[in-house]
């Protein structure tokens, strides 16, 4: 069955490369910068563009983001990132290299947006409510993954498959703490709608 493509596709990768690459950031990769995003988007946060642009400057360690190109790319990343975590389709998408890229790289990066998505939650979660014991697992479970690191640069099919699937559980994963933590009080009995990790 072919999946209808999601109507909110986040930027590709190598575009946000490049968007950090113009202003000077260095030390922040883009899967990392996603991360950041979603933990905080995960944990209630909502931003304006002024608001947005200035936490992200923030987070990147730079006083101000100079290029307008930059900035309307952040704003659309962060506007898709919070579509695809409202939509009821499942649709949300890690910001990863693409299946080309060395397994190396691509673990490396799922690291990095783990890390990041812990960072960004633990930058809004003081007023959230106690996290279930599936959503706490799940954040264990980040923290675990945010150490990954592949064995060699040897691509087998079996650590691909163990990589998209590590993929997927984080997808999932990150899914469920934002349903947890962002339904309305009467949306919390139904449960039915919300993501279960396996």
């Amino acid at each position: 069955m072919i999946r209808e493509q999601s109507a909110v596709e986040l930027p590709d990768f190598d575009v946000v490369a490049n968007l950090l690459i113009e202003e000077g950031v260095l030390a922040v990769s883009p899967a990392e910068l996603h991360g950041l995003l979603v933990g905080q988007v995960a944990a209630g946060a909502r931003f304006d563009a002024d608001t947005l642009l200035r936490v992200l400057s923030e987070l990147m360690d730079i006083s101000a983001l100079t290029r307008e190109t930059t900035k309307l790319g952040f704003i659309g990343l962060y506007q898709c990132t919070l579509a695809q975590l409202e939509s009821p389709d499942f649709s949300f998408e890690l910001l990863l290299p693409d299946d080309e890229e060395l397994l190396t790289q691509r673990a490396e990066a799922l690291g990095s947006w783990c890390s990041g998505f812990l960072s960004g939650f633990g930058l809004h979660s003081g007023r959230q409510p106690k996290l279930s014991a599936e959503s706490e697992e799940g954040m264990r479970d980040l923290a675990h993954i945010a150490q990954i690191a592949a064995e060699s640069d040897a691509d087998s099919e079996e650590d691909e498959a163990d990589l998209m699937e590590v993929q997927e559980y984080v997808r999932m994963a990150a899914m469920l703490i934002f349903s947890e933590c962002n339904s309305a009080p009467e949306e919390t009995q139904d449960k039915e709608k919300r993501p279960t990790l396996h």
